[in-house]
């Protein structure tokens, strides 16, 4: 099966965090706290998923309260921190949204993503993975973790499904008078 038949199928976007929506970084302030980078472009490909109907899940082995802010804001619909098993979690997503594996994309990045990249529809790695995981995918996307990766993935997912030109014109048919003006 090629890549666009297996994104043609996909109803279900799982993501692992750290080096996938971020740059794999944990930054400490003096104070012991913790920052995560997030990429915008990465939140704007989301919320472009989860409005072409997509669900969104996060599957991540750490657990931060950063991540969890995250997937609030941007409006995940499962979340699951501190896995480091990450098949147990696999195994409720499915449930949770009556998927198959088939049906599901997962991005990872290291070595603890294999057992899910090895069992979805659509396995795919940030640019910049581990040599083992870059070679187990169907998809590496253009861009290192954190740095627009998961929009990558999205828009892969979106263009095979025939939602993307539609997004587009979305776009641009907002665009205000002023700013055709600008455009001209």
């Amino acid at each position: 099966m090629d890549l666009k038949d297996r994104a043609k199928k996909i109803k279900v976007i799982a993501f692992d965090v750290d080096g996938v929506l971020t740059d794999g970084g944990i930054y400490t302030g003096a104070d012991g706290e913790i920052f995560k980078p997030f990429h915008c472009r990465d939140g704007l490909g989301i919320s472009l998923a989860r409005n072409a109907g997509l669900k969104l899940a996060i599957i991540t082995g750490r657990k931060s309260p950063q991540v969890a802010y995250r997937a609030k804001e941007l409006k995940f619909d499962a979340l699951w921190q501190g896995v480091m098993d990450k098949r147990e979690a696999y195994k409720e997503l499915k449930e949770k949204f009556s998927a198959t594996d088939e049906e599901i994309c997962y991005v990872g990045d290291d070595l603890i993503d294999l057992p899910i990249l090895t069992q979805v529809g659509l396995a795919t790695a940030v640019a910049d993975a581990m040599p083992e995981v870059i070679e187990r995918v169907h998809y590496v996307a253009k861009f290192s973790g954190g740095h627009g990766a998961a929009r990558d993935v999205i828009e892969c997912i979106l263009k095979a499904q025939g939602k993307w030109e539609g997004i587009i014109e979305g776009y641009l048919a907002k665009v205000s008078p002023k700013q055709e003006k600008i455009n001209q």
